[in-house]
């Protein structure tokens, strides 16, 4: 009877022994797994914010973009560049290259402007021509170092030097504004002209 009952009483502690053991390991095992998959999740957080953020930080391009709209007169306009950049940190603001613009394209009023480079304000229609610039309607012909043009009233100032051929022969000054459809064209600064008699 002694030898059973020694038998069973091994038997019984070690059980006793692997469920003591298994209450230790499985809950550290659990704590373990869990710890994996919260690191891995991390891991994979942090590695995937930074390409996120350089993706989201490359600029708008497009090429041989089109601008259509009128002026507050009714005249039609088309603004055409090589290329097109949109700022990323002002998405109103496009960087225009080797931009164009035609006004009134084969009306009474035609005017053109072209430049090098150029930055075009979609909130107020307002385009910024710089490099070369050359401006030339029914009438006039001008080179000048810098303009701006308003898409909505059609006037075009410029407080870069200004020279080129109008109605009434040449003319060079240190600024210039074109209104009224290019009906009226005001000169300031160091102002010189050669006027041209018609015969």
């Amino acid at each position: 009877m002694a030898e059973p009952r020694r038998v069973d009483f091994e038997r019984w502690r070690r059980r006793s022994r692997l469920i003591r053991t298994l209450r230790v390991v499985l809950p550290v095992s659990i704590a373990l797994i869990f710890a994996g998959l919260v690191g891995s999740v991390a891991w994979s957080t942090f590695n995937s914010q930074p390409k996120q953020a350089r993706a989201g930080d490359e600029p708008i391009r497009l090429v041989t973009p089109r601008f259509v709209g009128r002026d507050d007169k009714g005249r039609p306009f088309v603004l055409t560049a090589v290329s097109a950049t949109r700022d990323r940190l002002d998405y109103q603001r496009v960087m225009l290259n080797k931009p164009a613009l035609v006004l009134d394209e084969g009306g009474p009023d035609e005017l053109r402007i072209n430049g090098a480079d150029g930055v075009f304000h979609e909130q107020d229609g307002k385009l910024e021509l710089s490099g070369g610039v050359k401006l030339a309607d029914a009438k006039n012909a001008f080179n000048t170092a810098a303009s701006l043009f308003d898409t909505k009233t059609g006037e075009v100032i410029g407080s870069g030097p200004i020279q080129g051929a109008g109605g009434l022969g040449e003319i060079t000054a240190k600024s210039y504004g074109v209104y009224d459809k290019g009906d009226r064209m005001v000169f300031k600064g160091g102002v010189r002209s050669r006027l041209e008699t018609k015969k």
